[in-house]
């Protein structure tokens, strides 16, 4: 049986706090998952990582095994048992349900948890409450205006009666997003995370949303940016140009001798503010050459030349 240091697995420093362990953790569960991942290991690997955090992530389980480390123990080399372990609760052998810790950690706290320092240990307290879901959410700018809620699938681990992971569940809700929401805004849904164990409450369900890009919009706080293209000639003479937004078209007018660069502004045609207000919608104008043009055409552009007497760098030999 070798010695685990759970602090390696996770890749933090034994002085780490209880944030940076989570954090640690939920990197290495992202990156394992065996929904996502492709690696040959990924499972043994997100196994391993579950049981790290299992220990790690709870206080009196990190104490004791603080006390194991501090015999010596090296990582991936044979354990070798502290002065009187075979007569401490807890035993070998064991091991908790559905078998997903190692031997290491079942010599440890034994298979209902026994405590090698000081004979079995306490059972968890009634009403452990279930761990929270972390979860990024893809919403795209029509979702922002929509009425309609959103359905989202995730993984949610599992406990049994004792608190110990069991495995994971898919789980489907429909949400409805808020109005103002933004890239990398963090939301609660109280109680949809994972369920207690001992009639202790559920976790929550904590969204991160990331807007997705838009083929037509930038965006920029709550207005949004749309480039419009014009041929040379709308530009010069002006035209109605049907110009999409997020609910539809709308025709702008183009004024003569417009500029290639100038914003026009359309007024509530942006995203909604926590208040339900919307922003404003900014048409760039940019004025486009045709591709390709045959000889007729490009006498035609060499007498517009000749008449204009334009020299659009003129400024330069000021």
């Amino acid at each position: 049986m070798d010695f685990k240091d759970y602090y390696k697995i996770l890749g933090v420093e034994p002085t780490a706090d209880e944030k940076a362990i989570k954090a640690a953790y939920r990197k290495l569960a992202r990156k394992y998952h065996p929904d996502v991942s492709k690696e040959r290991d990924a499972e043994d690997k997100f196994k391993e990582a579950n049981e790290a955090y299992e220990v790690l992530g709870d206080a009196q389980k990190r104490a004791e095994f603080d006390e194991i480390r501090k015999y010596g123990g090296q990582h991936g080399r044979p354990f070798q048992a502290p002065p009187g372990w075979e007569n401490r609760g807890g035993g070998a052998g064991g091991g908790f349900e559905g078998g997903d810790f190692s031997d290491f950690f079942s010599s440890i706290f034994g298979a209902r948890g026994g405590n090698p320092f000081g004979g079995a240990r306490q059972q968890r307290s009634a009403g452990r409450r279930g761990q929270d879901v972390e979860l990024e959410l893809a919403v795209f700018l029509e979702e922002t205006l929509s009425k309609e809620s959103k359905q989202i699938s995730f993984q949610v681990p599992q406990t049994n009666a004792a608190g110990q992971r069991t495995g994971f569940t898919t789980k489907t809700l429909n949400v409805k997003i808020p109005a103002g929401v933004t890239d990398g805004e963090r939301i609660r849904l109280k109680g949809q995370g994972a369920p207690g164990s001992g009639g202790g409450p559920n976790g929550d369900l904590f969204l991160t949303i990331r807007m997705a890009p838009h083929p037509l919009f930038d965006v920029e706080g709550h207005d949004l940016i749309i480039t419009v293209p014009l041929a040379p000639w709308e530009a010069a003479l002006g035209a109605k140009v049907a110009v999409p937004t997020l609910d539809g078209k709308i025709n702008l007018t183009i004024r003569p001798d417009s500029q290639s660069g100038q914003r026009l502004r359309v007024p509530g045609k942006g995203l909604a503010n926590k208040q339900g207000e919307r922003g404003n919608l900014y048409a760039q104008l940019k004025v486009v050459m045709p591709t390709a043009s045959d000889e007729s055409t490009r006498e035609l552009w060499a007498k517009l030349s000749e008449k204009a007497a334009f020299n659009p760098r003129a400024q330069w030999s000021k």
